[in-house]
C-alpha cells in the first residue's frame, strides 16, 4: 500500500527541487512528499501485517526511504505520462489488463493494472490496482485503490 500512494503523489507534486540553506541539498517537495507518504503507507502496511510497534516503526522507516527515493527521481514528463496512463487504465481498461508507459528521455517506465472494481457503500465506483515503476532498471511494485470522482477523474484513496 505504501508505494502506490507515494508514486501517485510523486506524479501530482510540483517538478522543481529546492536547494537547502547550505546550497547543497536537493531535498525538494517531491522528495519530501514521497518520503512522508511512503512513511505513512509503510506504517499502515506494518500494522496490517500484525507487526506490532516494531513492525510499524520498521514500515514507517522503509516506506519513507523508498517514497523519498521514488519521488525524487521521477521528472515532470514521467509524472505527466504516468498520471495520464493511470487515469486511462482506471477509466477504460478491464480488470487484469496492463497499460504501460515509458519516457525515453529519462529511461523510466511503468505499468498500471486494475485488479478489481467495486461500488462503495455510498455508491462511488472504486478500483484496486497494481502499479509498477521502473527507475534505473529496478522495478518497484505497489498496490492501491482509487475512486471515481463526479468529474470523471480517479482519486487515490489508499
Amino acid at each position: 500500500m505504501a508505494l502506490p500512494v507515494v508514486l501517485v503523489a510523486a506524479l501530482a507534486t510540483g517538478t522543481g527541487c529546492q536547494q537547502g540553506g547550505d546550497g547543497g541539498s536537493d531535498f525538494g517537495p517531491k522528495t519530501g512528499i514521497g518520503a512522508a507518504l511512503g512513511a505513512a503507507g509503510g506504517g499502515l502496511l506494518g500494522a496490517a501485517a500484525g507487526g506490532g510497534a516494531t513492525g510499524i516503526a520498521a514500515g514507517v522507516l522503509l516506506g519513507g526511504l523508498l517514497g523519498g527515493a521514488t519521488g525524487s527521481v521521477l521528472d515532470s514528463q514521467d509524472k505527466r505520462t504516468a498520471a495520464a496512463t493511470t487515469q486511462q487504465a482506471l477509466e477504460s481498461k478491464p480488470s487484469g489488463t496492463t497499460t504501460a508507459w515509458n519516457n525515453p528521455d529519462s529511461g523510466n517506465s511503468g505499468t498500471v493494472t486494475p485488479v478489481r472494481t467495486y461500488q462503495s457503500a455510498s455508491g462511488q465506483y472504486c478500483r484496486e490496482f497494481e502499479q509498477t515503476v521502473t527507475i534505473g532498471g529496478k522495478p518497484q511494485k505497489s498496490y492501491g485503490t482509487a475512486c471515481r470522482q463526479p468529474d470523471g477523474s480517479w482519486q487515490i484513496v489508499s
